[in-house]
């Protein structure tokens, strides 16, 4: 892949990780190479290495869209989830020191800030403080195998990822939850840590399964 079509890869994904573009939104070829000011060949490339991620998908004679998923592939997803990341968190807490301990709370506590029912709130900045914070967690537990694992299963879905489907009580109970890993970490409990973000990840199941039944029933 070139050098050009790396670049697209990475922006093309980044759009729609960022919910640039919702589930199954059209991916028009000539519209994203004028956007990221590329020819239509990288962007193509770009598009098909994105349908092997499953992000996109590609329907003949009928162009790439954002992938969608039905309520049973959710719950499948989400079931793989909720066995691969709480044991990652739990591995995460022996190998977090204070500066990644300090680092994991400024992401919290800066997602406390701008998710908080208010004025000030603003949704669409939690993502990618969430993704940093999952992220880092992931990173510290040193376990490739069920990292590789756990990508596979969050990273289409996680378009679906849009804290504005969250009613209040349940956005409130995902920012404390984030806070409180903090919390197990810093007391070197690694069973506390996976205890919430066990109950971190069934409150976004949740949300989004709740999201994508009245998406199927609409």
């Amino acid at each position: 892949m070139t050098r050009a079509s790396e670049r697209a890869v990475g922006a093309v994904r980044e759009l729609i990780l960022r919910g640039d573009f919702a589930a199954g939104a059209r991916l028009g070829e000539a519209e994203l190479a004028e956007r990221l000011g590329v020819s239509r060949t990288p962007v193509r490339e770009a598009l098909t290495r994105l349908a092997a991620e499953g992000l996109v998908e590609i329907v003949p004679n009928r162009g790439a869209r954002v992938s969608s998923w039905t309520v049973a592939e959710l719950e499948e997803v989400f079931d793989l989830r909720a066995a691969l990341e709480p044991r990652l968190t739990a591995l995460a807490v022996p190998h977090a020191d204070e500066p990644h301990i300090a680092e994991l709370e400024a992401l919290a506590q800066e997602m406390l800030a701008v998710g908080t029912p208010g004025p000030d709130q603003d949704l669409d900045a939690i993502v990618p403080l969430n993704r940093a914070f999952h992220g880092r967690l992931v990173e510290l537990a040193d376990h490739a195998a069920m990292a590789s694992a756990l990508a596979g299963a969050i990273h289409a879905p996680i378009v679906l990822r849009n804290f504005h489907a969250y009613d209040d009580a349940s956005l409130r109970r995902s920012l404390a939850h984030h806070l409180e890993i903090v919390a197990a970490i810093r007391a070197s409990d690694p069973a506390w840590a996976q205890a919430v973000m066990t109950a971190h990840i069934h409150n976004a199941r949740a949300v989004m399964v709740r999201t994508a039944r009245e998406q199927e029933d609409s």
